[in-house]
């Protein structure tokens, strides 16, 4: 049987494509309503599976076209992150045979697809696989994770499994000019799997801040993805914890969630003595430069909307390390200080550990106090 599946995020089709094509089924792809119809019209497909909000020919465009152009009772799967209820009831009275909100689990997906077709349930899915928790995410989002000789500390089966598992997510590792087999293990972690993990290339060492920026505008060359931020290579932040800032950007109206390694009950946030003093007085500054009471603007931890990947971004950084400050001084003056608060949010973490091997040394923390007072003198 041949299905017709319509996004315009890659990243989802190829996911749908794969799941479905282990399954048995004939799978053809779309990026928006207007190619749609013209498959439709070429291949005769048994089932749609349609996204609903893709640019100029959307998903209403294609169930129109299908059940009052074409007279068609062909059965129409709308799978889409659109949560409110007027969206699902339009979807239905035009003609959906079912709707599935995202994120949405592959093998739910697979089950809702034969349920439809009357095909046995468990054609495909072998129950062995049934705890398999892959997820279509509801949006793109893309990570940099900027890389130094990391060599001895880079995950690589951490990373696979979180692009393994959560179906939206594209990691860009930056290798600024290593001395060591960074490049060459990061090449080994994307092997494979370059749809999802790729691989930026910075021939001389830049410092943190502008391996960030380079992969921040690798990735806004990128169409399909919705938002960006960036990790340490380390995961000394908890993947589960980035999502979760993720979800926060994703249902407000926030422009940038950052990380806050804020000390609080339930949370394990763990710093080596010295450096939470420093970090303290550090932050004490940073208040004073921004005008604004943050807690944390160290964390590695952030995503933020294209507008801000796209005009925050496109000048380098006066520093390496402060970056994250410069940002925020930049966010300042291009919405102003008033608006600027409503667009922010720090959000604390439920895990932080401070891992042996940081580039950040003792050294380093008197400098940043210098290059503070430096973007003090400037901004």
């Amino acid at each position: 049987m041949k299905i017709l599946a319509i996004d315009d995020q890659p990243l989802i089709l190829k996911s749908i494509d794969h799941k479905l094509k282990n399954a048995g089924y004939t799978i053809f792809n779309a990026k928006d309503g207007k190619e749609a119809m013209e498959v439709f019209d070429r291949e005769a497909p048994d089932l749609l599976i349609l996204d609903l909000m893709m640019p100029e020919f959307d998903g209403f465009y294609v169930l129109n076209e299908v059940r009052k152009s074409r007279k068609s009772e062909v059965p129409i799967i709308v799978m889409s992150g659109e949560e409110d209820e007027y969206t699902i009831v339009r979807a239905f009275n035009e003609g959906a045979n079912d709707y599935v909100q995202k994120p949405v689990g592959l093998n739910e997906l697979l089950i809702r697809v034969n349920k439809v077709l009357n095909r046995p349930l468990s054609m495909g899915t072998a129950q062995s696989k049934m705890s398999e928790t892959q997820q279509i995410q509801k949006n793109i989002v893309g990570i940099v994770i900027p890389c130094y000789n990391e060599e001895s500390r880079l995950r690589g089966d951490s990373f696979r499994k979180i692009v393994d598992k959560k179906l939206g997510y594209h990691l860009c590792f930056v290798n600024d000019g290593s001395k060591d087999r960074t490049l060459d293990v990061l090449k080994e972690i994307a092997k494979g799997k370059e749809d999802y993990i790729s691989v930026y290339d910075c021939a001389q060492n830049g410092g943190k801040a502008e391996a960030v920026r380079q992969g921040i505008l690798h990735l806004t060359k990128d169409p399909q993805i919705d938002y960006f931020g960036y990790l340490d290579a380390d995961l000394s932040t908890n993947f589960a914890d980035f999502e979760d800032l993720v979800n926060t950007i994703t249902n407000s109206e926030y422009k940038i969630v950052a990380g806050s390694r804020m000390a609080r009950m339930g949370a394990n946030i763990a710093k080596e003595g010295g450096r939470a003093i420093i970090s303290k007085s550090i932050n004490l500054l940073i208040r004073n430069i921004l005008g604004m009471s943050f807690n944390d603007t160290q964390c590695g931890a952030k995503v933020m909307t294209r507008e801000i990947a796209e005009h925050m971004f496109n000048e380098k950084f006066m520093t390496s390390w402060l970056f994250d400050v410069e940002i925020f001084l930049r966010m300042k003056k291009y919405f102003g200080l008033d608006s600027v608060k409503q667009y922010i949010c720090e959000q604390p973490l439920k895990r932080w550990v401070h891992e042996d091997g940081s580039h950040l040394s003792m050294k380093d923390s008197v400098k940043i106090v210098m290059q503070l007072f430096q973007i003090k003198m400037k901004s």
